[in-house]
């Protein structure tokens, strides 16, 4: 019998009671250190004080009044992104696959409104995830994700990361934009080349394309700076942003250019949640923290620390461990075993981590992570991969 709950998910036994900074408590009475943070999504942690005060307090006035209206606090954090990156506007959504739609949306209009209707192609890269629509599957392309689903949504062509031999191959008069993460997290946590995003940014001037980044998951601090592509200082014309945006209440976002965004006028475009007074309240206090003079250097000073240790463990655990990927908080493991096998014996050990493609162990956790923190996640980890570490020696014998 089909439980009340679709079973779309291969759920963990667990459920979580309370949260406080980096850690969970589980309803059993167990305490877990949460290195997932709902897949680099509460970016503050858990029950920040700023955060549920934010959210309390707005709830408390407003919460929802439709896009018929002004919103004051949509149109703070939108001067607040603006002031902060590229952008020069910014249009408010619920999720991070429908950001990755809207910026779909935005670059084929821009281009049929600057007088190229037949530019409606996007070309995207193997092994990236941009979301579980439809649409979003399509410009993802994994065969997987698509079974059962019927035929793909037309206007998206892919090549390999990383060529762009390939890349400059694939263009044609009807591509219309470029889209990628700076860093796949699904498929890996595998890493775009700055040469290559700076190279990518030159052949879309070259041939009128419109530069995409979905930044999703790299964004709102993750890798150490606001925004992941600012490391190769590279500029796109439209960016999706979600996830950490909201510190684990749902909203997001989709910030572009003038270029761009002007064309996105009254009825072109449109959300019946999306940039309501409490999600705003919620992505003005992620702003408020992560904003705050020294917070960015505090996370690249946690990475640092916290690459240190891992690499550690990598080099202690070869049957385990094969390398160490990834920039700032956003990090992965290769794993020798199968990853799932690593997955549970870490959550055996008290820390909780998902999994990527390529065999990968990831590591997402909050940003407000503390020295001590770090410490005690590698110590779990060492614990996780001697049990693995047994397990795997047991069956070569």
């Amino acid at each position: 019998m089909i439980p009340a709950l679709m079973p779309t998910y291969n759920r963990a036994d667990l459920a979580f009671e309370r949260g406080e900074g980096a850690w969970l408590y589980a309803t059993d009475g167990r305490r877990f250190l949460d290195f997932a943070a709902g897949i680099a999504t509460c970016s503050l942690g858990h029950a920040n004080p700023h955060l549920v005060a934010a959210i309390t307090g707005q709830a408390a006035q407003v919460m929802h009044v439709s896009n018929l209206f002004r919103v004051p606090q949509a149109e703070r954090l939108a001067e607040r992104l603006v002031a902060n990156s590229f952008a020069d506007s910014v249009f408010f959504c619920n999720s991070g696959a429908e950001a990755n739609e809207g910026m779909v949306k935005a670059i084929r209009r821009a281009q049929a409104k600057s007088g190229h209707p037949e530019r409606t192609r996007i070309l995207c890269f193997d092994g990236a995830f941009h979301g579980r629509t439809l649409g979003m599957l399509s410009a993802t392309g994994n065969a997987t994700y698509l079974d059962g689903f019927g035929e793909r949504a037309p206007g998206f062509d892919h090549v390999p990361l990383n060529n762009m031999n390939a890349v400059r191959d694939a263009i044609t008069p009807e591509t219309a934009g470029i889209m990628l993460e700076p860093i796949q997290g699904e498929s890996g946590i595998r890493a775009a080349d700055r040469r290559f995003l700076t190279e990518l940014r030159a052949a879309c001037d070259e041939f009128g394309l419109f530069l995409g980044f979905d930044e999703v998951q790299t964004g709102m601090g993750r890798t150490g700076r606001l925004f992941a592509h600012e490391w190769a200082g590279v500029t796109p014309d439209v960016m999706s942003s979600a996830k950490g945006l909201g510190g684990g209440f749902p909203i997001g976002a989709i910030l572009a250019t003038e270029e761009v965004a002007r064309h996105l006028v009254a009825g072109s475009h449109g959300t019946t949640f999306g940039g309501n007074p409490l999600a705003c309240a919620a992505g003005n206090a992620v702003l408020d923290v992560l904003l705050a003079p020294g917070f960015l250097d505090q996370v690249n000073d946690r990475a640092a620390l916290l690459g240190r240790l891992l690499d550690d463990v990598v080099r202690d655990f070869p049957e385990v461990f094969s390398e160490r990927r990834g920039m700032g908080l956003l990090i992965g493991l290769r794993c020798v075993p199968k990853v799932g096998e690593v997955q549970a014996a870490a959550r055996d050990a008290g820390l909780l981590v998902v999994t990527a493609g390529d065999n990968v162990l990831r590591l997402t956790p909050p940003l407000v992570i503390t020295e001590a923190d770090c410490e005690e996640a590698a110590a779990r980890l060492r614990q996780a991969a001697t049990a693995v570490r047994s397990t795997v020696l047991e069956a070569a014998q």
